[in-house]
């Protein structure tokens, strides 16, 4: 089945997934904020801020105007950062049809509310949008996935009709897609993998070791499932591919955002100079502030947030965390699973 679909965001990530579903055969419009990006984008087939070297799809047309970009569309993917997500939607929803299937691609909380993207936009969109909101997720490097890399990713809704339409949309002989109820928690691990992985930076540009890195992966991990499954996560969902996919690719590769500004942050820079360096949106950094708060709030045990906040925020060496994180007092490994002797 072709669809005509609407694209809101020209990142990287937004300019990639369109261009799969241009692969796809269907009509494709990607939204810019910038003219002069989507001109760009339109007439010559590139993105060079974002994605150097890559030529684009024929078919794939980009534009500034959201009316235009949304006009007559019968799928909407929001691949726009999470801080802005709840104002382009605002813009967004006059626009977006009523039958319009509405898929989100970030991966990140709303600071000021700590709600996840799905909850931001059943609010800004209405009750006619709330229960098919799909979200997409997984182990998926725009580097590759413009390379027609193999690649498998999640899509997750409450409606099971909604999440099928998103998977026949989206797969092709080089992105695989499953479906997955578990919203919440294929946005959770989603969003909080981020964080494990501006801490994996850290420990690989301190020198520290494979040893402890499979210790950051594996601790962090179960922080990430100790707090999903007290927002109502089913913890089944953090051992597939929008948790411990997400989390192998975002910790092991240099293509992460978040591994390089955790690197950089081990280097000695300050936390404004590598966000000015990096020129791009660093959702482990928010996404942290976060976690910081829900930790309080769901009264879970998060102890490389903890630490990995203390050094993005209050000038913490990076060292002094880690010797804090391995003094910790003695515990279980699956205390939450088996109790106890």
């Amino acid at each position: 089945m072709k669809g005509r679909v609407a694209v809101l965001g020209a990142g990287s990530w937004g300019t990639v997934l369109a261009a799969v579903l241009a692969d796809n055969g269907h009509d494709v419009t990607l939204w810019a904020r910038r003219e002069e990006q989507a001109q760009e984008i339109d007439q010559a087939h590139t993105n060079r801020k974002y994605l150097p070297d890559v030529k684009l799809p024929e078919n794939l047309r980009a534009t500034s105007s959201l009316s235009e970009a949304l006009k007559g569309k019968k799928a909407v993917l929001f691949a726009v950062p999470s801080h802005s997500m709840r104002e382009i939607a605002r813009e967004a929803r006059r626009w977006i049809e009523a039958d319009a299937l509405v898929i989100h691609a970030a991966k990140g909380f709303e600071i000021d509310s700590l709600k996840r993207m799905s909850e931001v936009l059943a609010e800004e969109l209405g009750a006619s949008h709330a229960e098919r909101i799909t979200v997409l997720s997984g182990p998926s490097h725009a580097e590759e996935v413009i390379r027609r890399c193999p690649t498998t990713v999640v899509v997750a809704s409450q409606s099971a009709q909604a999440a099928e339409q998103a998977q026949m949309l989206f797969m092709n002989s080089y992105f695989r897609v499953y479906t997955n109820p578990d919203v919440i928690g294929v946005e959770v691990g989603g969003a909080l993998k981020n964080i494990i992985a501006l801490s994996a930076g850290l420990v690989d540009g301190l020198g520290f070791g494979d040893n402890a890195k499979a210790a950051l992966l594996t601790r962090g991990l179960a922080e990430i499932a100790r707090l999903g499954h007290a927002m109502g996560a089913e913890p089944i969902t953090f051992v597939g591919l929008a948790g411990v996919g997400d989390l192998v690719v975002t910790c092991t590769s240099s293509h992460s955002r978040n591994w390089r500004a955790g690197h950089m942050i081990s280097q000695g820079k300050r936390l404004d100079e590598v966000l000015a360096t990096m020129g791009m949106v660093v959702e482990g950094v928010r996404t942290t502030k976060a976690a910081y708060v829900l930790k309080e709030r769901y009264q879970v045990e998060m102890p490389i947030a903890e630490q990995l906040y203390a050094v993005l925020f209050a000038d913490k060496d990076p060292e002094q965390a880690v010797k804090e994180l391995m003094g910790r007092g003695r515990t279980q490994e699956l205390e939450e699973i088996i109790g106890g002797w």
